[in-house]
């Protein structure tokens, strides 16, 4: 084990923005053991703090499901892949006419972009500054990371069911919403194992010396690339179907638990 990637919600992170004392614990005595620690999230850089505030980690960050490499110490874009305007407006284009009901946002380099309708009844906290606009042409100046498309009905899979046959030759498709119809949507071929695979490449780390953690759909290439790639018991069926290692569930400090072990086992190597 030379390299941990983890997902942060929903694997190390519970709804209530708190990282457990273990896990805390369990990340730091990696790190004392000279285990390199890459977090691994759907997040935009502005939304790392948990990371940074609980685990003192400042290191790089793979962002955006991996259209983003973010060094966290230096507060600093080391990467992207971006998704050009024509794709948006054809994807856009697609969704809407397979399911008038579904509004957009889209994730950029400086910011959070949406348009009227996409929060519905429900504005999240991180949010509550973003005033809803027309998404316009002059967004991918700024450079676009993500799409984003929700629908205030049903749940992830079944939008996910219904749009990806149409839209999945022009774009990538995933989610990691547990309890809302949301898509995230990047560049084709972007996901959070590409972008790892190249940060463990430039290290000099084989996969088989990655121990991975996730708990959702974004997270199923990096489960099946990583040598040791680790579903949360208590995560999607998705992911646990693909990953080939079960971690206990997060309320049981699942992630910790692995850790603890895997370095019980080093230091009797």
């Amino acid at each position: 084990m030379r390299l941990i990637a983890s997902d942060i919600d929903g694997t190390i992170l519970g709804h209530d923005g708190r990282i457990s004392r273990r896990t805390v614990d369990a990340f730091a005595a990696a790190a004392e053991a000279g285990v390199e620690i890459v977090f691994v999230t759907g997040r935009p850089p502005r939304w790392l703090e948990p990371i940074r505030e609980q685990l003192g980690h400042a290191g790089t960050v793979i962002c955006s499901n991996g259209a983003v490499s973010y060094d966290l110490g230096a507060e600093k874009v080391l990467g992207s892949h971006l998704l050009p305007w024509e794709t948006v407006e054809k994807v856009r284009g697609i969704v809407k006419e397979l399911d008038p009901q579904s509004y957009f946002a889209l994730e950029s380099l400086t910011g959070l972009h949406v348009e009227e309708g996409f929060f519905g009844s429900r504005t999240p906290a991180s949010s509550a500054s973003v005033v809803p606009a027309v998404l316009t042409p002059g967004i991918a100046d700024a450079g676009i990371v993500k799409m984003l498309a929700v629908r205030h009905t049903g749940n992830a899979d079944e939008f996910l069911e219904l749009v990806y046959p149409h839209i999945g030759v022009l774009i990538g498709v995933t989610h990691s919403a547990p309890d809302l119809a949301l898509l995230e949507m990047g560049a084709r071929g972007v996901n959070k194992a590409v972008t790892l695979a190249e940060y463990a490449a430039a290290r000099g780390i084989d996969a088989a010396d990655v121990v991975a953690f996730g708990d959702m759909p974004n997270d199923i290439e990096m489960l099946g690339w990583a040598g040791s790639g680790y579903a949360l018991a208590s995560g999607h069926p998705q992911a646990l179907a693909a990953a080939a290692l079960v971690a206990p569930r997060f309320e049981d400090d699942g992630v910790a638990q692995v850790i603890e072990s895997r370095l019980a086992a080093l230091r009797l190597a």
